[in-house]
């Protein structure tokens, strides 16, 4: 029997309707890999000044409604067949949510792309990048329900069909193939894989030797990605190969989109590098604009007994 990729999600919702579309997406994942769902809401502290009294009585408001509407959560997914712990705290989003998914073990961490403007409310939205930056497990950042694009499930109730995995054969990224591949073979997706060749500046000076350079680039990145497909193909997996040129993040974006993918997982760290405040500005940008959900995958964090697919030296 194959070891699941994952055995612990932690769901954090502030309740939105983003919020709501990646309550979807943990739901069918827990079921799908007989998971432990955690869900979690944080209420963020008022920055405001105002007279003690009234934070507190403002603070006991905001507990008691966001109490109902975890209570409210947590029967829907109970209606669904997933029974699910429900956690509620006040303080910083991003601290708690990062801490509790690493407190109890979460392999993967659920939470909408955008959230509520409320103060009195987990402000998930403004926080999704340092998540992603900060957060211990690879992250799944759902957005809104969007007509016409991915995520809609299918007639068997499948979310997930088809999985994009860009890469430039950076650690981060090999890292990336390597949980895609467990999460395609464990939901029975497709898998393309995806190299960007990155637009060179010509003068017009340029000649052939610079046109055959380019071919030659273009050859040798897709025996890469040829060789990388024989070890999947030996997982018992097939992938489909695409290299493209242009800007990663709209080469990234586009292949999505004429691909139908239901999902991206990409590293959150490549060749191109990180600044101090950024955590990568190609997963920065895909995570933004995309419309089907995106997994960043920083550490991946396996199950025990996980046995990994590409060999080391790849890696």
């Amino acid at each position: 029997m194959t070891t699941p990729l994952v055995t612990r999600i932690l769901f954090a919702t502030d309740f939105s309707d983003n919020a709501g579309w990646a309550q979807e997406y943990a739901r069918y994942l827990a079921t799908m890999w007989n998971a432990t769902l955690d869900v979690m809401h944080v209420i963020e502290r008022p920055h405001w000044s105002s007279a003690e009294a009234e934070i507190f009585v403002a603070a006991a408001q905001a507990r008691a409604q966001a109490a109902r509407q975890l209570d409210q959560v947590r029967d829907a997914l109970a209606r669904d067949g997933v029974v699910a712990k429900a956690r509620l705290v006040l303080g910083d989003p991003t601290e708690h949510i990062c801490l509790a998914a690493k407190d109890q073990g979460s392999e993967l961490l659920v939470l909408g792309v955008q959230g509520q403007t409320n103060l009195l409310h987990g402000l998930i939205g403004r926080t999704t990048e340092r998540i992603v930056k900060e957060g211990p497990c690879p992250v799944l950042a759902v957005p809104g329900q969007q007509e016409g694009t991915g995520g809609a499930p299918s007639a068997s109730g499948r979310l997930i069909r088809h999985i994009l995995v860009p890469l430039d054969f950076s650690s981060p990224s090999l890292e990336a193939v390597e949980y895609a591949l467990h999460l395609a073979k464990g939901l029975g997706a497709s898998l393309t894989l995806m190299h960007v060749l990155e637009p060179v500046g010509y003068d017009l000076d340029c000649g052939l030797g610079l046109i055959e350079e380019e071919t030659r680039k273009r050859d040798y990145w897709n025996r890469q990605l040829m060789d990388l497909r024989d070890v999947i193909t030996s997982f018992g997996l097939t992938a489909d190969l695409e290299i493209s040129g242009g800007v990663p993040s709209d080469a990234i974006l586009a292949c999505a989109l004429r691909q139908h993918s239901d999902l991206i997982v990409m590293g959150t760290h490549g060749r191109r590098g990180v600044s101090g405040e950024r955590f990568g500005s190609v997963a920065q940008t895909v995570l933004r604009r995309a419309t089907c959900p995106v997994v960043t995958v920083k550490t991946p964090t396996f199950a025990a007994g996980h046995r990994r697919v590409l060999p080391s030296a790849m890696r």
